[in-house]
């Protein structure tokens, strides 16, 4: 029986897909998985009991990745389960920014006890007219499973569409539209763009890449979206750039003091990836990837340990071993069954960075000596005996 907690509130469509093998706890540190969405893990003290995380959504920002990864916590996102509703708040920010949508509500609301605002209306309307999208052109950051679809979007909306992403996978580039433009020059979206949309994740790469070097060199009256994370942007310079005139309107999904209120800002509390649906899939996908982790072994969607699948175990046993990415571990660990008279009939070992994964389907069950020499190699942070 596997004991899983959930540190915030998850949708049932997700808790759904335990079957009797898994039990809910509310007494964390018995759980050997964990369900999240913005819970903050960082000073949590970790349980020997704890196998691996599952974050219902793509940013993992609250939680301690390679701390988990040094005692052999597996942590997963949900890439893509939100990308659609994301994609519509993106699309509906260009679209409130060019057409001056907010402030045309604003004039609305402040006059709706007004007797004359009909008549009021003709004459105010053209304070509120905007721009149109189509035509304009849009530029990309990050063509992941967001930028992909609001890139597909945009080209049915009649928009000439850049794209920068050096790190475009295969199944994104076959999604992407013929007519989107890839720059392998992020200045070319600076420079040419009337709209720029930020999609990447916060590393220290990445953080505050829009600061003012950028936005120097964007087009006059750029509008700029952020529907990624608050941290890319340095928002001092975007409020000083929009003082200045460059920027005409900047669209966040992060609400703060530098930018709740501020003239040319429209900020949303954070609904990119709030809808039924969204947290639905999330939900759904996150409790999928921890129950296929902890009856089976495979890892897919992990953000601190390399991806590895080796479907079913259809032998005796099978082992997982969660190890640093060094020289000789295969080699030991082949010994070590060797010398007990175990065979291994099929094995994978993956890397990612500093961190890798071997899973070893044997012919026979391991001796709980293997498994405690197992644990001896310098390095190795977990072994698990999974079947």
């Amino acid at each position: 029986m596997f004991r899983y907690a959930t540190l915030n509130n998850i949708a049932e469509s997700g808790l759904a897909r335990f079957h009797e093998g898994f039990e809910k706890t509310e007494d964390v540190s018995a759980a050997q998985g964990i369900l999240v969405r913005s819970a903050k893990m960082h000073d949590m003290e970790f349980s020997n009991e704890l196998l691996a995380v599952a974050r219902a959504g793509a940013g993992v920002n609250n939680i301690p990745l390679e701390a988990c990864a040094e005692k052999g916590i597996v942590v997963f996102n949900t890439p893509g389960a939100n990308a659609n509703g994301v994609k519509e708040l993106v699309i509906a920010g260009m679209l409130m920014a060019s057409r001056d949508i907010v402030e045309g509500v604003d004039w609305v609301r402040e006059n709706r006890a007004d007797e004359s605002i009909a008549t009021d209306t003709e004459k105010e309307k053209k304070r509120f007219a905007g721009t149109e999208i189509r035509g304009k052109k849009l530029g990309i950051i990050g063509l992941g499973a967001i930028g992909v679809r609001v890139a597909n979007a945009a080209v049915y909306m009649d928009m000439e569409v850049y794209g920068y992403d050096p790190y475009v996978s295969v199944e994104n580039a076959w999604h992407l539209s013929r007519k989107i433009t890839h720059v392998t020059d992020i200045n070319e979206i600076y420079e040419n763009c009337d709209f720029i949309t930020i999609h990447v994740p916060l590393i220290d790469a990445t953080r505050g890449m829009i600061g003012k070097d950028a936005i120097a060199r964007m087009k006059e009256g750029v509008i700029l979206i952020n529907m990624a994370r608050d941290l890319l942007v340095d928002e001092e310079a975007v409020i000083a750039a929009i003082e200045e005139g460059k920027i005409r309107r900047y669209v966040s999904d992060f609400p703060n003091a530098t930018i709740a209120g501020k003239k040319g800002c429209i900020t949303t509390p954070h609904l990119g990836a709030s809808t039924e649906e969204s947290e639905e899939n999330c939900a759904v996908m996150a409790a999928e990837e921890l129950k296929e982790y902890l009856e089976n072994g495979n890892i897919r969607n992990s953000v601190n340990y390399p991806s590895c699948d080796m479907g079913r175990c259809q032998s005796a046993a099978r082992i997982a071993i969660l190890h640093e990415n060094k020289a000789n571990m295969i080699t030991q660990t082949a010994a070590i069954m060797g010398t007990e008279g175990i065979n291994i009939a099929g094995m994978a070992n993956n890397s990612r960075g500093r961190f890798a994964y071997t899973m070893a389907d044997l012919d026979s069950r391991p001796t709980r000596e293997a498994l405690e020499k197992l644990r001896a190699i310098d390095g190795v942070f977990r072994v698990r005996e999974i079947c």
